[in-house]
């Protein structure tokens, strides 16, 4: 079984529609949206909840008004001023790092468990889906983003599919590089703008740097010619494989709004494209 996990370094450069033609097109897989933090995935694939579970965050600090003699050393030592001139501790400010609990005189602190998120175990056409929700403000994404890869991993084990297709996060922070570790394959998204470009080559480095072996795709590369050869100069350079590049086209728009992937919006250039890209993408992992 293969873990293949699409990132792309920054938002909006089309991972999320990349990933739900993958989802569409490979047959034995399970599909996971480790995009916790502003998921997706289910909007083009419609997942039907089949188990809800908590996911618990940080623990928040809790003190009983009934022990506490009122001498202010917890305020004094909050640095995300979290409790009140009433010693009353705001859930969304509280980091949990516990420094008041501890330097608590008379233990009128505790530590109590948040629920910070969801996850789900979900069936959509196109088969078995792992997702979450994280709450407003809360922390602890790339805990829960290890989670719902687990969950993918133990269910295509049980099922025996030869693919978990992962909907990463943007950026190079901890939930990426939750979503990175052990992975057999990152498939890197660029957009051929200085900033999708930059943001590339971070994520890249960060592939590198946890020995992940990594391939390509240009989105949008018609949008800017020059910087899409730069692209393929770039990953000739450092020996990556670059198995596609996919034109901007208003089809993909169309796509989104009627919330299918694009691959199964008829024979158009961009499914075309992205299908030719899949084909190299299948021979590279053979």
């Amino acid at each position: 079984m293969k873990q293949i996990l699409i990132i792309s370094g920054k938002g909006g450069a089309g991972k999320t529609v990349i990933t739900a033609s993958l989802a569409a097109v490979f047959k034995s897989k399970v599909i996971a949206d480790c995009d916790v933090d502003a998921a997706d995935l289910h909007l083009l694939l419609h997942p039907r909840i089949k188990e809800r579970n908590q996911f618990s965050g940080l623990a928040k600090a809790r003190i009983e008004l009934q022990k506490c003699t009122g001498c202010g050393e917890c305020i004094k030592v909050c640095r995300f001023d979290a409790i009140d001139s009433n010693f009353v501790v705001d859930p969304i400010s509280c980091e949990g790092c516990q420094v008041c609990r501890l330097i608590c005189p008379v233990d009128a602190i505790s530590m109590e468990n948040n629920v910070a998120g969801e996850y789900y175990i979900s069936e959509t056409e196109y088969g078995m889906m792992v997702h979450a929700r994280l709450g407003i403000a809360e922390e602890n994404s790339g805990r829960l983003v290890s989670l719902v890869r687990k969950k993918a991993r133990e269910y295509g084990e049980r099922l025996g599919v030869d693919y978990v297709v992962i909907d990463g996060p943007p950026g190079i922070g901890c939930p990426v590089i939750a979503s990175l570790s052990g992975v057999d394959l990152a498939v890197v998204v660029i957009e051929p703008s200085l900033s999708g470009i930059q943001d590339a080559k971070r994520v890249i480095d960060v592939a590198n740097h946890f020995g992940i072996k990594v391939v390509c795709i240009i989105n949008k590369f018609d949008i800017n010619l020059e910087n899409t050869k730069s692209i393929e100069h770039w990953c000739r350079s450092n020996n990556i494989p670059l198995l596609g590049k996919i034109v901007f086209d208003p089809v993909v728009s169309e796509s989104i709004v009627r919330r299918i992937p694009i691959v199964e919006l008829g024979d158009n250039k961009v499914a075309q494209q992205l299908k030719a890209f899949i084909t190299n993408l299948r021979q590279f992992l053979n």
